[in-house]
Parts: structure tokens; sequence; C-alpha cells
């Protein structure tokens, strides 16, 4: 009777401890299925966060470039000369916004540059639809600094000194042009947004590498 009872006992202990492995197995599947839970649902906001962020942005991008620079002065494109020339040219306006110009356009890929650059091959590259940024002895080494790293993660945009213009930062596109004393007034973003590559280029698509760089 001793060994039956013994016996008994230890199926009901075996019996027990396989109802408890079973709970916590349980337990655990239901910890598992709630944080998978968890995550994907966070991770579904999160991808709707991201996405409602760039609608955002894109809609405001393209209210930028409907809605008009302000000071902006335009010429017409229409009138402008687009002749390649081996001669140097006199342009009405400094920078030049375009104009009869030299068959090699300037490297404008984001390029940098530390010296001033001819304007005949820098007309080039606005009828390629780059945006030319430029600044004379007035502008400020910090704005300097902020706007050749904008134009270093922007294509189609190039950047030099031009002592010679009367407003202290310039941003010349092909027939645009606008004037700012500091690189972070809202026009800048502005103007990138509406003519890199924008419906004023004659040329768009053209190449903005394969042209001059720096001297």
């Amino acid at each position: 009777m001793a060994s039956k009872s013994q016996s008994a006992e230890r199926r009901a202990r075996i019996e027990e401890m396989r109802r408890a492995e079973h709970a916590r197995e349980r337990r655990s599947r239901i910890i598992t299925i709630t944080v998978s839970a968890v995550v994907v649902v966070a991770l579904v906001g999160f991808g709707a966060f991201i996405l409602n962020k760039e609608s955002d942005k894109k809609e405001e991008q393209q209210a930028a470039a409907k809605a008009p620079v302000k000071d902006e002065k335009s010429w017409d494109a229409k009138k402008l000369g687009r002749n390649h020339v081996t001669t140097p040219v006199t342009y009405p306006m400094t920078p030049p916004v375009g104009g009869d110009h030299n068959q090699v356009w300037m490297n404008c890929q984001g390029d940098v540059y530390k010296e001033a650059i001819p304007d005949v091959n820098a007309v080039h590259s606005l009828e390629h639809g780059a945006v030319w940024v430029t600044y004379n002895d007035k502008a400020a080494d910090a704005d300097v600094e902020a706007l050749a790293e904008k134009v270093g993660k922007t294509p189609y945009s190039f950047m030099s000194p031009l002592k010679e213009q009367t407003g202290t930062i310039m941003l010349s596109a092909w027939g645009k042009q606008v004037s700012v004393e500091k690189a972070d007034d809202p026009r800048v973003d502005q103007f990138f947004t509406k003519y890199v590559q924008g419906p004023q280029t004659p040329e768009p698509g053209a190449a903005c590498t394969g042209g001059m760089g720096a001297q």
C-alpha cells in the first residue's frame, strides 16, 4: 500500500509540474503575442507619422513653389539670348541671369567655388536649370558656410564670391534673381525649391557635370 501511495504521489507531482509548465508556456505565448502586437502597432503608428510628415513637407514645398518670392526680380526669358559665343559678353545685370554664353558650363552639381568664376560659363549653368548663389565681402562667414553646406547637398546648384554685386547674398536662376542679407532668410529655401530645375529652365535635365571646374 505504501508503494502504491508513493507512486500516486509521484504521478500527482509530475502532473502538477506539467500543468505548471503548460501554464508558463501559455503565459509566455501571451506575453510574446502582446509584445509583438504592441511593436506592430508602434511601427504602424510610426510609419503613418513619417508618411504624414513627408506628405506635409511635400505640400509645403509645393506651396513654396507656387508662391511668389518677395522682392524677386524677373526678366523676360524670351528676350534673353541663348547663343554660344567665344567672346566676352556684357550683361545688363550683376550677376547675370541669362543671355549669350560660352558653350562650356560651370559644373553645378553642388559645386562651391572659393574664387570668382566666369559669367559666360555660369550663365550656361543657369540655362541647365541650376541656381547660382553669389556673395560679396559684406556676407558674414557663418552665412557663407551655411550656404556652402546647402549648395553642397543640392544638385543643380553652385556658389561663388562676386565682389561687384550690390546685394550681400544673391540667388540667381534663368531670368530670376533675389537678394537677401542672411542665409536663414526663408526666401533662400523658397528660391531653391522654386527654381532648381524649375519651370524657368530652358534646358531641363541638361548636364551639371563634365563642364568647367575650379581653377
